[in-house]
């Protein structure tokens, strides 16, 4: 098992229209396709840092699921689209993660 750590940085005054697009629209439908989302977070100091963890029980898996989801008509068409209006791409930050042993967060 292991998670994606993905940091994102929005674009001038658009962090709480990302989250609102994040929370009604690409985390449902990741999640209807079979993603596992273990949270979806704001930066406390940073206005335009947003961080969302997503768990994958394989390499398989997450090859899967990607398929589904960004290869997907609605990916592409209707979400993927609206993503680069919202955030720069340029500064996503994606890291591969392993919870230790004694991690609550599995």
């Amino acid at each position: 098992m292991f998670f994606e750590l993905r940091q994102y940085r929005t674009l001038p005054g658009k962090r709480g229209e990302w989250v609102e697009f994040m929370e009604s629209e690409i985390i449902p439908f990741q999640v209807s396709r079979g993603m596992v989302i273990a949270g979806s977070f704001v930066g406390e100091e940073e206005d335009d840092l947003y961080v969302w963890l997503r768990r994958f029980d394989s390499e398989e898996q997450r090859e899967r699921l990607y398929e589904s989801v960004y290869e997907s008509d609605h990916w592409k068409n209707c979400i993927g689209p609206k993503v680069p209006t919202m955030i720069d791409r340029s500064r996503t930050v994606v890291t591969r993660i392993e919870p230790t042993g004694k991690s609550v967060v599995r």
